[in-house]
Formats: C-alpha cells, structure tokens, sequence
C-alpha cells in the first residue's frame, strides 16, 4: 500500500526534526524558569533563546514577544474588552470578538474603501483585526493598506499571521500590526504553543493572571519543551520560504489539471494574491464530505471549507463573505501543501479526486 499523502498543512504541518530534537532536550532537562538556581536558569535560557530567534525572524525587540498557549488564546488577548471591527473571512477565535465585520469582495480581498468608511461611521471601534493569509482560501490581505487606513483613523491594527509562516516575511506584518498572532503548529512546531507580538508602548490585558511570568502578561509556569520546539521551528522559516516557489509549481500544476478534468470547477480566490501551498476548489454536485471521506480511504489528507459541530457541516462563512451560494460553499475542498509535498502527492490525489469525479457524473447522466 502507498505511503500516506498528507496535503493538510495549513491544519497543522509535520513536526520538524530541529523542533523535535529542541523539545527532547528540554523534555531530558529539569528545571521551572521562575527558579534561581542552575536547572531553573537553563530552562529560562531555552524560553528566551527561543523568544530571540522568533525575534530576529520578525525583525522586532524581543520583549516584544508573549507566548501563549496557541494562537486563539493570542487572538483572545489581543481582543478582549474591545470594540472590534474584523474583516468578514476571520479565523473564528478572531470572528468570536468582531463587534463589526468588513466586507471582502469575491476574491476574498478585503474591501479597503469600506473599512476607511466603517470606522469613519463608528468612532468606538478600537481594533481593526486581518488576517495576513487566509486559511481556507489561502487569499492574501493587503495588510500595509489596512494598517494605513487603521492608524489614520487612530485605531489599533491586529494581525493574525498564523498562514503567513513560512509564506512570507513576517518582519514587514510586524513593522505595521500593533498586536499579531503567531501558532507554532502551523510552521513544524509543536500543537500548543504560540505567541503574541505586542507594540512597544501597549499592555494587553492578560487573560491569565496570577504570576509574573511573561512580565506579567501571562501568567503560569512557561511550557519550556514547547517554547524550545518554536524557536527551533522559526529558526528554519526563511528556508520554508525560499520552498515556496516549488510549492508553487506543484499547486499550480494540481489546478491545471483539475480544470482540464472539470470544466464546471471553480477555484475560490483565483485572481487573488494568494499563499503559494493552498487551493481551496470545489464542483456543483460533489459534496466536500463525500470527497474527503473518498480520499481518506485511499490515504489521502486534505481538509474542507466547511466548518464540523456536532455532525452536522455547516457552509464555510469565508466563502459565504465572498459571495458563495451555500450549496456551492459545501462543495469546496482544501489543498495546502508543505516543504514535504510531491509531484507523487499531487498525481495521487488527481487520480483519485478524478475516478470520484468520474463515477459521479455517470450517475448524473
């Protein structure tokens, strides 16, 4: 039988040998960082040698930086107690606190005219939360333009960068965003762990309390094994980025063929800036579950627009903003891919999408 192909990595990406090696070496150690003798001072070693090394990939100070249990406790601090205007494709520990949302048109691009007017309209909205890259879409945000518009009319901008790592250069997200959000899992690190980049001049209101760990913006002993792992998977994200052209080529080349497959296939954000690993497609009369469950049976991972709770699928919010209809939204399919991908990846996947493809249109004939 074939190895498995995984093509979900916007989900979360494969832990990295570095991140793993960091982690077992901290994990062999013993030590809490908040202690003063020898052990406790390697551990506070590990945190900060990690915070310094995400801190040079972001070109910022490193007191900057907060780590934080993953990037939706990171959104959630950012976020908390404010009035909130979000962008309409938010990841949902960002849509969960939009007092507003802001239209993007039917790329999945956010409209820069009605952001300026909506906050123009309401003066208590305090934040301005967008995305970099969408997750399911893969579509890029025009952060410098939103961050202009924001500080002009003296609002905060929070940017969640989680799809951004490893796709592009985080520094020019940092240089603009007040608060940002960072998930390891997402770049080969570890599953909870992440970070929140504050601006110098800004205390965010800490959602745990009762130490002073994190200069008492997060209180709670340091996950150190955890921390370790994200600074040695930061430490390789320029050669994640430098990996990009050839992701590129593999992406493309999976979008030609399926169009030359199906001519009634539709690829949501096509005509869009997008992140180099994802296409988010999708075919009328071909459910998403039906796909997925097909291509699960023939190891085969990719992931689908629609959001699962409690069995039942409900159509994804992203491409409803865009102007989706709901049957269409519960067609569409996601294929991120990584540093790992393979042109034998991509032609599994083609045969097998393609066979299912095939049988369903004989049935609808």
């Amino acid at each position: 039988m074939a190895s498995p192909a995984y093509l979900d990595w916007n989900a979360t990406a494969p832990l990295k040998q570095a991140a793993r090696d960091a982690m077992r070496a901290a994990l062999d150690d013993v030590g809490n960082a908040s202690s003063p003798h020898a052990p406790g001072r390697r551990a506070r070693r590990r945190i900060e040698d990690a915070r310094a090394i995400l801190a040079a990939q972001l070109a910022i100070d490193p007191a900057r930086i907060v780590f934080t249990s993953g990037a939706t406790e990171a959104n959630a601090t950012a976020l908390t107690g404010a009035r909130v205007l979000a962008s309409a494709i938010e990841h949902a520990s960002v849509a969960a606190w939009a007092t507003a949302k802001c239209p993007v048109d039917q790329r999945g691009v956010l409209d820069l005219a009605a952001l300026d007017r909506m906050l123009r309209d309401d003066p208590l909205l305090s934040i301005v939360a967008v995305m970099a890259v969408n997750n399911e879409t893969g579509v890029m945000q025009p952060i410098g333009e939103a961050a202009e518009i924001a500080h002009r009319h003296g609002r905060r901008l929070h940017v969640d960068a989680v799809q951004a790592a490893g796709r592009m250069d985080l520094a020019p997200l940092a240089a603009v965003a007040d608060t940002m959000s960072l998930s390891a899992h997402k770049m080969g690190g570890p599953q909870g762990i992440g970070a929140l980049l504050l601006t110098d001049d800004l205390c965010a209101t800490p959602l745990l309390r009762g130490g002073a760990q994190e200069r008492r913006r997060r209180a709670g002993t340091e996950n150190t094994a955890a921390i370790a792992g994200f600074g040695a998977a930061a430490a390789e994200l320029a050669g994640d980025r430098t990996a990009c052209a050839g992701i590129a080529e593999l992406r493309d080349a999976l979008e030609v063929e399926l169009k030359a497959r199906a001519g009634d296939l539709v690829i949501y954000g096509e005509g869009a800036p997008r992140s180099a690993n994802t296409s988010c497609f999708g075919v009328p009369d071909l459910p998403a579950e039906t796909v997925l469950m097909a291509l699960d049976l023939e190891q085969i991972a990719v992931s689908s627009g629609s959001a699962c709770s409690s069995g039942a699928v409900e159509p994804s919010p992203v491409l409803l903003a865009m102007g989706v209809d709901e049957a269409a939204a519960r067609t569409a399919v996601r294929v991120s891919l990584g540093p790992a991908s393979t042109r034998g990846d991509i032609d599994r996947l083609l045969s097998a999408w393609g066979s299912l493809y095939d049988r369903r249109r004989r049935r609808a004939a």
